[in-house]
């Protein structure tokens, strides 16, 4: 009865141990900007690296209605941002959703949003190989004036900062 028991807790220990290896993707810096009373808008911005090639495919908050992928380009002299199916997470690069580039788009938000305030978000990762990752992350709400960290940019293969990491999260929801 004791081999059973030990054999069943070394298989427990092992599949927990393998679950948690399993998260490919890091995510650094998150931070959303605050927001005026009524505006039901703002934008999110992090860090991700992923361990092999991967896309950023759906976000989610509960404090947003919707959470969209967006691009911002410029076209001249004029900025035009639109929604985008995906972002793409070259393996071992850090990509930068900043300002000026990839971002996401909070819209229909439920409240204000005010500087210190923690924002939960749900980021589904795409892997070539394998399930998708699901990824838990706090985002904290910067003042309206705050542009980022110094060097940002849409993409970048730079080391990235030390930040929050993220934990994967429930099982995504199938609609």
């Amino acid at each position: 009865m004791k081999k059973h028991f030990a054999a069943l807790i070394a298989s427990i220990a092992f599949v927990f141990a393998a679950s948690n290896a399993s998260a490919q993707t890091t995510v650094s810096t998150p931070w959303i900007r605050a927001t005026v009373p009524q505006q039901t808008a703002s934008g999110a911005f992090l860090q991700l690296r992923s361990a092999d090639d991967a896309r950023l495919v759906a976000a989610a908050s509960p404090l947003a209605g919707a959470v969209q992928l967006h691009k911002m380009t410029m076209h001249g002299q004029r900025m035009t941002m639109r929604e985008v199916d995906a972002v793409d997470l070259p393996a071992g690069v850090t990509v930068n959703l900043a300002a000026g580039g990839y971002h996401l788009m909070l819209s229909n938000l439920k409240r204000q949003l005010k500087e210190g305030d923690v924002v939960p978000l749900t980021l589904v990762i795409e892997r070539k190989k394998g399930r998708p990752e699901t990824l838990a992350v706090n985002a904290l709400v910067k003042p309206l004036t705050y542009a980022g960290a110094a060097g940002s940019s849409a993409e970048t293969s730079a080391k990235t900062a030390a930040g929050t990491s993220a934990k994967p999260a429930a099982e995504p929801a199938h609609h």
